[in-house]
């Protein structure tokens, strides 16, 4: 009884060091997301579509860095991939005070894309393997808090350090972070890699980097961070433009109505499913895009947060539970990297394509097509879901006979 209850115990010594180092980390990206595309268009008189290639090359040299750690994982010590990981970030991060083009800047965002991969891949898959079976809605949904948090807070304290210290000081401060997570991390215990099943052990080829029983919850993912991309890219620089003193605020209400949701969606995922989450959640994030785009004054862009924040604590660990559990515990680290590549992808896509918009038309209207982004989103869900039930009906059918 007592080895039971062990078993279904969330909170252990390994969850919550996973969970903070996972926090700092992703920080650190969120303090730097917001802010490089502005430093780089004042700084180098650039056009907003080239400020958006330092969120761009940085997202895809994480996905090529997350499709090796995610197969390396498996035999490799996790810690080893977690170390190298802080250890190129850190140094990239340090490299951005000696860059004197923007090249060279979009060069060293590159770099810090494969640190971030392999650390984020890895501190995923380790909490994975932590959390009992019967709680990995839930675990999921807290462990993503971390990700919630430094994609609501990092924002805010990076653009705050911008403004008021400048651009070294941010700089500064992200390295302090890199180099906190260090001391977590060698207090980890060493994880043993999950004994792959027969069926596991029989993938081979492209179906060990991607395999096509996550190809739903991650196509919903991948939407969802697109609409994430124009926030963060270009949330600034909108709020100039509508004459709001400090839109970092934004973040903030954002932050807050994620720690409230967060819970309550995995509690749920683990007792109803994604059917009781995920369309709601999407309907909440359209709602909040479209009210940003009317934005004239502060009870709006708040309006907007809430909205949006809400949404997002219900889509994001949702899909992200979804997306590990339905595959062998030995691809865990593919499904884990695939996921996270799917925000990765979907926040540089994101900020390319609404880049563009931005650039033939305005902000306001930028927002809106977010929202429809998200119309897009409930439409492949709506479809995918009526044919898998169809499909299960079939099956029943076939039983009976």
């Amino acid at each position: 009884m007592q080895q039971e209850v062990q078993q279904e115990r969330l909170w252990t010594r390994e969850f919550i060091l996973l969970t903070l180092s996972n926090l700092l980390l992703f920080s650190v990206v969120q303090m730097q997301a917001p802010t490089l595309p502005a430093y780089v268009k004042e700084t180098y008189v650039s056009s907003d579509l080239m400020a958006s290639l330092v969120i761009t090359m940085f997202n895809l040299s994480a996905i090529l860095s997350r499709i090796y750690a995610g197969e390396a994982i498996k035999t490799k010590n996790s810690k080893t991939l977690i170390i190298a990981g802080l250890v190129i970030a850190g140094l990239a991060v340090v490299g951005y005070c000696f860059s004197a083009s923007i090249a060279l800047l979009i060069v060293l965002r590159a770099i810090f894309g494969i640190g971030f991969g392999l650390g984020s891949t890895a501190f995923a898959t380790c909490v994975s393997n932590t959390i009992p079976q019967k709680r990995f809605g839930e675990g999921m949904g807290y462990f993503g808090l971390s990700v919630s948090l430094a994609l609501a807070l990092g924002p805010i304290v990076g653009i705050n350090l911008l403004q008021q210290f400048g651009f070294g000081t941010m700089v500064f401060t992200t390295v302090c972070l890199v180099a906190v997570v260090f001391p977590l991390v060698f207090g980890m215990r060493r994880q043993e890699n999950p004994v792959p099943s027969s069926q596991a052990e029989k993938i081979t080829g492209f179906a060990r980097f991607y395999d096509k029983k996550i190809l739903l919850p991650t196509t919903l993912n991948f939407l969802l961070s697109i609409t994430y991309g124009g926030l963060i890219s270009f949330l600034v620089l909108f709020g100039r433009e509508a004459n709001f003193a400090n839109v970092s605020w934004y973040f903030l209400c954002f932050a807050l109505t994620v720690l409230l949701v967060r819970p309550l969606s995995g509690k749920l995922f683990d007792k109803k499913g994604h059917r009781a989450v995920v369309p709601l959640g999407a309907v909440l994030v359209a709602v909040g895009l479209f009210i940003l785009s009317f934005a004239d004054h502060y009870v709006l862009l708040y309006a907007s947060a809430v909205f949006y924040g809400i949404g997002y604590g219900f889509l994001q660990p949702s899909l992200q539970a979804w997306t590990v559990k339905i595959v062998d515990p030995a691809q865990r680290g593919m499904a884990n990297a695939a996921f996270l590549n799917s925000i990765d992808l979907g926040i540089g896509i994101g900020s390319m394509l609404l880049g563009l918009v931005v650039t033939y038309s305005s902000y306001a209207l930028m927002y809106r097509w977010s929202a429809l982004v998200m119309v897009l989103f409930l439409i492949i869900y709506a479809i995918s879901d009526l044919r898998s039930k169809k499909i299960a009906r079939e099956q029943k059918q076939q039983q009976v006979a």
